[in-house]
């Protein structure tokens, strides 16, 4: 007999959902410290153990979290899903994996180009600078630093 309902299962899904993205987020802040090339790839794999279904009745199509039919089935040895939600997790993190490869490539070569860009202009601003026959006259071309921004608004009043 079958004790859940089609809207009891949704239910229990929506709170695993809510609960998975709340642990999500402290996995977040606690990995926030780390260098980027670190931190990305272990929030990839929380994700994958976190939001990453299997299949535990064919026929009804029901379907749990993998990480929880992994542990319940190899804490007290009952079920045979074990190997297909291992399987179905191995599939997702590469998937997952995969996807983060061609982001993060993507992603270094627009920085690489974008750090070339800025190396260039900073070149020919330093190059331009040299050819001024008096210097940079810029604002401070009366011997003082300009004035900077004031931390309160204040009226603006002519230099003496």
């Amino acid at each position: 007999m079958d004790t859940m309902t089609e809207n009891d299962y949704l239910i229990a899904w929506g709170l695993y959902a809510f609960a998975a993205l709340g642990c999500l987020l402290v996995w977040c802040r606690l990995t926030r410290f780390m260098w980027r090339w670190l931190r990305e790839p272990l929030r990839i794999l929380m994700a994958v153990l976190l939001f990453s279904p299997t299949i535990i009745d064919p026929v009804k199509e029901k379907f749990a979290p993998a990480i929880a039919i992994t542990a319940l089935d190899l804490a007290f040895k009952v079920g045979n899903n074990v190997w297909r939600a291992v399987s179905e997790l191995l599939m997702y993190a590469i998937l997952a994996f995969c996807l983060y490869a061609v982001f993060a490539l993507i992603r270094w070569s627009i920085e690489r180009t974008r750090r070339a860009t800025a190396a260039a202009a900073e070149q020919a601003r330093d190059s331009a600078e040299d050819d001024q026959p008096f210097g940079s006259a810029g604002n401070e071309r009366f011997g003082r630093p300009a004035a900077r921004g004031a931390t309160a608004p204040s009226r603006v009043e002519p230099r003496l």
